[in-house]
C-alpha cells in the first residue's frame, strides 16, 4: 500500500509540476508580447470574457476585438512611458484543478536599464483543454 501511495504522490506532484511549467510558458508568452509590443501575443493568452480590475475599476472584454483596443491603448502608453523591457518575478501561485490564481511582481524598465514602472498584477487562469489562459487580472495601484 505504501508504494502505491508513493506512486499516486508521485504522479501527482509530476502533474503538478507540469501545470506549473504550463502556466510559466503562458507568462513567458505575455511577457514576450509585452517585450515585442505585439498585441497579437498578448491577445493569444486571454480566454473570454476576460475582465481587468485597474484603479478601482473593472472592465469586461468580451471578445478578441474589444480588448485589442484596450491593449493597444496600454502598449501605446507603455511605449510613452519609454518602457522597452518587462520582467517578472511570481510572487504565488496557486493550482486547483481547471483554476489557478497567481501573483506577479512587474518591472518594466527604459532602454538605460532603470525602472520605469513596478507594480503587482493578480491573475486568474483557466484551464482550456490543456492550455492554461488568463480569464482575470487585477493590478495593484504602483
Amino acid at each position: 500500500m505504501t508504494d502505491d501511495t508513493s506512486s499516486t504522490k508521485l504522479l501527482g506532484e509530476t502533474d503538478a509540476a507540469e501545470q506549473e511549467a504550463a502556466i510559466a510558458a503562458l507568462f513567458e508568452d505575455y511577457r514576450a508580447g509585452f517585450n515585442d509590443f505585439d498585441a497579437e501575443t498578448i491577445l493569444d493568452c486571454f480566454a473570454f470574457p476576460a475582465t481587468i480590475w485597474q484603479f478601482g475599476k473593472g472592465y469586461v472584454f468580451q471578445d478578441e476585438e474589444e480588448l485589442a483596443e484596450n491593449i493597444d491603448m496600454l502598449l501605446a502608453a507603455v511605449d510613452k512611458e519609454g518602457v522597452t523591457y518587462s520582467e517578472y518575478a511570481t510572487v504565488a501561485c496557486h493550482i486547483s484543478g481547471t483554476a489557478a490564481l497567481v501573483t506577479l511582481d512587474w518591472n518594466q524598465q527604459g532602454a538605460d536599464g532603470d525602472t520605469v514602472l513596478a507594480f503587482t498584477c493578480h491573475y486568474h487562469l483557466i484551464r482550456d483543454d490543456d492550455e492554461w489562459l488568463i480569464s482575470t487580472i487585477v493590478n495593484e495601484a504602483p
